[in-house]
């Protein structure tokens, strides 16, 4: 199925990430979904979406997908945004491109697609 999971001493299973959407970065395994969970602890933040973005240099780099609260939208800035990543996760996970948008593409189901922001993404 492509899920990553972990299984406690006491025999249960937790689910983490699909491993399609496990970012490397410079050797380091960053879930997409890690973050993410960090972005919307964000007051300001209404949805999120994070991929990997192929670079040479470094394997992936991480940019997040951000549509912001009505209110928030040209008053928040992508640094704002970094800096309040920096103060809830190691340096290795922090996005490096923070990119703002009005909606974000969704599944079937009303879930955030990354398949879709992947490609956008590899594409640009």
């Amino acid at each position: 199925t492509g899920d990553l999971v972990r299984m406690d001493e006491e025999g249960y299973f937790h689910f983490f990430d699909r491993k399609r959407d496990l970012i490397k970065y410079k050797g380091y395994s960053v879930f997409a979904r890690h973050v993410e969970e960090v972005l919307y602890k964000h007051p300001q933040i209404k949805a999120a979406g994070v991929v990997g973005v192929p670079d040479p240099s470094v394997g992936q780099i991480i940019k997040a997908y951000v549509v912001l609260q009505s209110e928030a939208r040209g008053k928040i800035s992508e640094e704002e945004i970094i800096e309040f990543c920096k103060q809830h996760l190691a340096h290795y996970k922090v996005p490096k491109i923070i990119e703002f948008r009005g909606e974000l593409p969704k599944t079937d189901v009303g879930k955030v697609s990354r398949r879709e922001l992947r490609e956008e993404a590899e594409e640009s």
